[in-house]
């Protein structure tokens, strides 16, 4: 190695070698030590003692109700942020980029806004909102002119999905609106002008000219909604309550911090919380090499 290469590889493990121990730290470690302490039966309250337990945790938690239960709402908050936010945003960014509005800039900070402020204290904020007793309730017996009727979506398991999927969507659409309003700001208008030329309608140039620019990051914020929803627990565990509330909204996030940081019989399940995780790794991979397969699919289907 001559003395020139020497001075090269010092500079690229210069540059390269922090980054990759705080990665290898912070990243990898914490990775791998799941991975290995799913297959034991690692108990902290029993003096850290562990055994190799092999596909155990794996197959107590293939047969735990609650586990797809969890599994269940995460699809739905999925599909809220892939459907919901995502095309929503969109539209917004497309109404601000064509000037559709007036105080467009206006209009930005407000939708944007939520991004600010501390999910903690948004979800304190719906929680109040959709309570039995908040200002939902209230404008729910004005209209009804019913002193005793309440907003009850919060109470049952079948619908507490829906008041937390309308928040999860008045939080994040910003962060979309601003993605997509930041590649349309760089686009060539060069195509947008010709297709008005030629007589194109809104709908038209949106569809036809915006909308196939545009691909690439559809496909960025779908792989982000999707990574985000299926790590999200702080906005479901301030709107929801202990008990048989935070049950009924249970995702997989909040199952794996009950299971490994809660009591259970006075005893807290390291082992299987660290099974629960990597399971959402796992799907949170699926989910969006999914995405990405669907995506090469259509933009191969538009250039044929």
């Amino acid at each position: 190695m001559t003395k020139r290469t020497k001075k090269q590889l010092l500079i690229y493990l210069g540059f390269v070698g922090p980054g990759l121990l705080v990665y290898l730290f912070i990243v990898a470690y914490p990775v791998f030590y799941s991975l290995w302490l799913s297959f034991t039966d690692y108990n902290p309250n029993k003096g850290g003692a562990w055994n190799f337990v092999g596909l155990l945790q794996y197959k107590t938690m293939l047969t735990d109700p609650y586990f797809y239960h969890s599994l269940k709402n995460n699809i739905i908050v999925v599909l809220v942020s892939v459907f919901g936010q995502i095309p929503i945003g969109f539209i917004l960014a497309y109404i601000l980029y064509r000037k559709l509005v007036k105080a467009e800039r206006f209009f930005q900070s407000m939708v944007f806004l939520p991004q600010f402020l501390s999910t903690i204290v948004i979800g304190i904020l719906w929680k109040r909102l959709f309570s039995a007793d908040g200002p939902v309730s209230r404008i729910i017996q004005l209209v009804s002119h019913d002193p005793s009727a309440q907003f009850t979506m919060m109470l049952s398991p079948k619908t507490i999905m829906y008041p937390i999927g309308f928040a999860l969507i008045w939080m994040y659409t910003g962060f979309y609106m601003i993605i997509f309003l930041a590649n349309l700001q760089k686009m060539n208008t060069n195509m947008i002008e010709a297709a008005k030329i030629d007589g194109a309608s809104e709908t038209q140039i949106f569809v036809k000219v915006i909308l196939p620019l545009l691909s690439g990051a559809i496909a960025v914020s779908t792989i982000l909604a999707i990574a985000g929803s299926l790590r999200g627990f702080d906005l479901i565990f301030a709107m929801t309550t202990q008990g048989l509330q935070r049950n009924n909204a249970m995702v997989l996030p909040i199952f794996m911090y009950q299971t490994a940081f809660q009591n259970y019989s006075n005893s807290m399940r390291f082992a299987y919380g660290s099974a629960i995780s990597n399971a959402i790794d796992v799907i949170s991979v699926a989910l969006i090499s999914l995405s990405n397969l669907i995506g090469k699919k259509l933009n191969a289907g538009e250039e044929f």
